[in-house]
């Protein structure tokens, strides 16, 4: 995830030991050196998709606005909570004129659970009146546009061009993203920028959006930051991190 914004800075993650996880994966795969190459790269995704054939957005979402909201949601909170959340959310709120109105204590009700709840709704209502004011109640569908908005980094602008709007602009890389791309050795960086630098040079832009979703996938399954499952990944043989 990008460092912290202008606006609230939701999208900077306070999860010190998974930073940690990511900096001795990347230190880990330095003593087993695999090239970082195209070709290999292409092996990595190939195997993963196959592994995940059915790996997709975890959020649930109607429309680039939802998205954009569930998105800001998961800021530190479970993508399983924001999904339980945004039902409801949706239904009382249902375009950015609607939500840009919405009383900020009963907003703050609704996303309570999802953590660090009066920042979301600053930046959700700061978002929302932006988009409905400045652009006609239809979420931007470019990086510059996107990353203007209240509340909104490299990060969520990624998700919702790749998911939303089918434009693959960049890598989403969120802390699985990080660690995995690090013991894997496709990047020897920590900071999400540069890991995104670096996976966009190896990949093809058409994998952008699915590459994401792929090594989430994988970190959620097999590759998890305090005890990877080494012993049934099936990239062990070409993972230079491997502890088999």
């Amino acid at each position: 995830m990008p460092r912290k914004t202008r606006d609230t800075g939701l999208e900077t993650p306070s999860k010190k030991p998974r930073l940690r996880a990511t900096k001795r994966a990347a230190k880990r795969a330095a003593k087993r050196p695999a090239k970082a190459t195209p070709e290999r790269a292409a092996e990595i995704y190939g195997r993963l998709a196959k592994h995940y054939p059915n790996a997709h957005c975890a959020l649930d979402f109607n429309s680039p606005f939802q998205l954009l909201v569930a998105t800001i949601l998961s800021a530190q909170c479970t993508d399983k909570r924001v999904n339980m959340v945004t039902p409801a959310l949706f239904k009382r709120y249902r375009t950015p004129a609607a939500m840009s109105e919405a009383k900020p204590e009963e907003l703050e009700e609704m996303i309570k659970s999802t953590g660090f709840f009066r920042n979301k709704t600053k930046s959700l209502l700061a978002m929302s009146r932006a988009v409905a004011e400045q652009h006609g109640g239809r979420v931007p569908d470019t990086m510059e546009d996107l990353v203007r908005l209240p509340g909104v980094g490299r990060k969520t602008a990624n998700v919702v061009l790749g998911n939303a709007y089918d434009k693959n602009e960049g890598v989403v890389v969120d802390t699985h993203v990080g660690r995995v791309s690090a013991r894997l050795g496709l990047t020897k960086e920590t900071d999400p920028v540069k890991v995104e630098q670096d996976l966009a040079k190896l990949f093809p832009r058409d994998q952008w959006t699915m590459l994401a979703h792929l090594l989430i996938e994988h970190g959620r399954q097999i590759c998890e930051a305090r005890r990877p499952k080494c012993e049934i990944c099936f990239l062990n043989d070409i993972c230079p991190s491997s502890r088999v």
